[in-house]
């Protein structure tokens, strides 16, 4: 079907939607011959910013050979001089996404083929309850549950922010326990603190969260101050709860540091950041050397999870994927949309990410403001993060 076909780079498109809740970023690359692949950057609060981004970039890599994957990131991440950070690292992400798309086409195969095969069957999956209205968490916990949803994740309550720290812990202690009576003792839960603490705040956290079981809590301190996280990790593995982190690392380099001091139990990097499937890759395999689980970071769109989905197949680490399938417009821009089961995915078997978008469906759709808190202050009126 494809011999024959130039799989030079022709041109690399950006389109931007809103798909419900968030706004997606897509990256549409096609080669001469015709084929053309998807990519994902959704970045929230800076999706023009970041569609700029991929057209400069898509610019400068026209005329190279989509099938080259690894060639095409090194220049893209190399040949532009200043590196790393969401913007470039979101670039980058989509057309290398774009690009093992294509790569699976021409070959006929699908990319988790590419990247070495399947070592699972399916994908585990966990789903979001109270994340922006914890007074209902319990009720949504509940629902999802009944549907068969095995593992849930809480907890990012940033308008707690404003509210002296006992009042916080306060009320994570009842969202808490409302949540856990509701599912019952056998529904994993996952509590993510959006890397809002500093090390005294994270560890009193850490004690109230303890009589729930949690799995795992999600960024206990900034992104930046992974140095605090020894003391931390030691006492919550002592309680039996696993660090994750990742989501705001862009980089192998970026999680060295976290992955050879032993910091973290499950790495979170995002296909739509951090470089796309090719960085993620490396990732995943330096994280499994360390015995660290992968836990793809995917509150994006289609292809975000269509990306996530295939390496997750293919990587040897445990696994789990976020999901969030409630966008009411994800099917209306899939072609073919992917079978969401309760609590895993099943990636098909068709070339490519198996994935494609209606583009008009997109463009019918323009991006709007979003409803996520775009700004947090504490009680004393100073800033907090979102």
């Amino acid at each position: 079907m494809t011999a024959g076909r130039s799989t030079r780079i022709a041109r690399v498109e950006t389109f931007t939607t809103f798909g419900g809740a968030r706004n997606w970023v897509f990256a549409r690359v096609e080669t001469e011959g015709g084929i053309h692949g998807w990519g994902e950057a959704s970045t929230e609060l800076w999706e023009a910013t970041v569609a700029t981004a991929i057209r400069e970039l898509g610019a400068r890599l026209v005329g190279m050979d989509a099938m080259a994957t690894e060639q095409v990131w090194q220049r893209a991440t190399r040949h532009g001089f200043w590196r790393g950070g969401v913007v470039l690292g979101s670039a980058v992400a989509a057309i290398d996404q774009a690009l093992w798309d294509i790569r699976g086409k021409v070959l006929g195969v699908p990319v988790y083929t590419l990247l070495g095969g399947p070592t699972r069957d399916w994908v585990p999956t966990y789903r979001h309850v109270g994340i922006y209205t914890p007074d209902s968490l319990a009720q949504q916990g509940q629902a999802l549950v009944s549907q068969g949803v095995r593992t849930i994740k809480t907890g990012a309550w940033v308008l707690d922010s404003a509210l002296p720290e006992r009042d916080r812990l306060r009320k994570a202690q009842e969202r808490l326990t409302a949540l856990r009576e509701a599912v019952g003792e056998e529904i994993e839960i996952l509590l993510d603190h959006h890397g809002r603490a500093e090390l005294d705040e994270a560890i009193r956290m850490l004690h109230v969260a303890a009589p729930f079981r949690p799995r795992w809590i999600e960024e206990p301190t900034p992104p930046e101050r992974t140095d605090l996280l020894g003391p931390w990790a030691r006492e919550a593995r002592g309680l039996g709860i696993s660090v994750a982190l990742g989501e705001r690392l862009f980089s192998r380099s970026e999680f060295r540091p976290v992955l050879q001091q032993g910091l973290i139990d499950v790495a979170q990097p995002d296909l739509c950041h951090a470089g796309g499937i090719t960085e993620v890759m490396k990732i995943a395999a330096m994280a499994d050397t360390f015995g660290v689980a992968l836990a793809p970071h995917n509150p994006g769109g289609p292809v975000s999870t269509a990306a996530s989905a295939h390496v997750a197949m293919a990587v040897p680490n445990r696994v789990i994927l976020e999901l969030c399938p409630d966008e009411p417009r994800r099917s209306e821009i899939c072609i073919e949309p992917w079978q969401l089961q309760p609590d895993r995915l099943l990636v098909p078997d068709r070339p490519g990410l198996g994935i494609d978008l209606d583009v008009d469906a997109i463009k019918a759709v323009p991006a709007r403001q979003i409803k996520v808190p775009t700004q947090a202050f504490r009680h004393d009126g100073s800033v907090a993060d979102i």
